[in-house]
């Protein structure tokens, strides 16, 4: 249950292709990141609805930029506890406080922290960030929340796994 979450990393800002993919691109390059995380998963007609929600702008000549790429990352790894219009106001309080570069790197030291302490394959959660906010907390509490549901739903799944190859008591 803990093997792949002990390697999971997501790409820093400067580290995302900005040289524009394509939406099914953009899809198979979200989804190779998240899918430790089990159920957490981007389609093509999620992404496109995002941009016709305005919760990222629309790509330019077909092409999705760092930027993109980026807030699909963060949409795709927390909408399992985050509605769309709550997403919405999330990033209207990240534009007025932080920069993307600095707000999506801060998620992701935070996600990996949070994730590696809740399936207990780093240390217990440390400061990340060297200011405290009110928006830092709202954005760990979101973390705190997917991360307490990807545990969950592994777990379950890890369960339900070895009731099914357990012997059955009536053979």
């Amino acid at each position: 249950m803990r093997e792949d979450i002990s390697g999971f990393r997501l790409p820093r800002y400067e580290q995302i292709p900005d040289v524009g993919l394509y939406l099914e691109q953009t899809v198979r390059y979200v989804n190779s990141f998240l899918a430790p995380l089990g159920e957490v998963e981007l389609t093509a007609s999620m992404a496109s609805n995002y941009v016709k929600h305005k919760l990222l702008p629309a790509p330019r000549k077909k092409l999705y930029s760092a930027e993109q790429l980026a807030r699909l990352m963060f949409i795709a790894a927390v909408k399992p506890v985050v509605p769309l219009d709550g997403l919405r106001l999330m990033f209207s309080i990240q534009a007025e406080n932080y920069e993307i570069q600095t707000a999506y790197d801060y998620f992701c030291d935070e996600f990996e922290n949070m994730l590696g302490a809740a399936f207990g394959v780093a240390p217990a959660m440390q400061g990340i960030g060297e200011t405290e906010s009110d928006e830092k907390d709202l954005l760990r509490n979101t973390i705190t929340a997917v991360v307490n549901k990807v545990y969950l739903d592994r777990y379950l799944a890890f369960y339900r796994e070895a009731q099914d190859a357990a012997p059955s008591e009536q053979e």
